[in-house]
């Protein structure tokens, strides 16, 4: 790995590693760090060239920063970790937990996307004519460059096939925002083709965890607290 990542680290006991999305850092979890970690060693990521940590020269896609996060699993000895992801940070989730299976305790995918089509056009034609602008000055302005690769990541990534979901074997909570940016189509296929896979939406837009903390922690720590006795078939909840 040829940089290093800046996170936030508290509490103790199993690994519960947080994941957060484009353009952000691991501030966006302030709300959940605090909150799990009364009961897990809670360890919040700043991506590759967001927040504090560096840019690095590898290449800026979603697969290798899942790369990075079992680079950095490795570097800090966590054989297994409960990974949250959101946005961007649940691509991430979802490409590592296909790799590295065994690396996986439980995944909470939140908001995320296996293409571009899983995105709403009102959302996504926006984003690809600022790709298309930032990319003509990405040369002569480092600003430019910057958003051109996070504008990209939201372009050209992530390339998730469907059948690839069947390879994960972690317990999974998909939850998402009743007006979300994702269609909801779209995330229940994702909750459809991983096995096992409950399905929960919540009143709220694409930042639910950020916005309505309380009802999005309750629903991942009852998902957390239900793999002690045993996690049950698929389900689908709207709250």
């Amino acid at each position: 790995m040829d940089i290093k990542l800046h996170f936030q680290e508290k509490g103790s006991g199993e690994a519960f590693i947080f994941l957060h999305g484009n353009g952000s850092d691991s501030c966006y979890f302030k709300n959940q760090i605090e909150y799990f970690s009364r009961n897990y060693h809670v360890l919040a990521l700043d991506t590759r060239g967001h927040g504090m940590s560096p840019r690095g020269s590898a290449p800026f896609t979603i697969q290798q920063f899942s790369w990075d996060l079992y680079d950095f699993m490795k570097t800090h000895q966590i054989s297994k970790a409960v990974i949250l992801g959101f946005s961007d940070g649940a691509n991430i989730a979802i490409e590592f937990a296909i790799k590295h299976p065994h690396m996986v305790k439980a995944l909470i995918l939140n908001g995320g996307n296996l293409n571009t089509k899983g995105i709403k056009q009102t959302i996504q034609i926006p984003i690809e004519i600022g790709y298309k602008i930032t990319k003509c000055f990405a040369a002569k302005s480092p600003h430019a460059k910057k958003n051109t690769e996070m504008l990209g990541l939201m372009v050209n990534d992530p390339n998730i096939e469907l059948d690839q979901l069947s390879q994960i074997t972690a317990p999974t909570l998909v939850i998402c925002g009743t007006r979300d940016m994702i269609k909801e189509s779209h995330t229940k296929e994702i909750a459809n083709n991983i096995p096992g896979a409950k399905l929960v939406i919540i009143k709220g837009d694409h930042f639910i965890a950020n916005k309505r903390p309380a009802e999005f922690n309750y629903e991942v720590d009852a998902f957390l607290t239900l793999l002690s006795v045993g996690f049950a078939s698929s389900n689908e909840m709207v709250l």
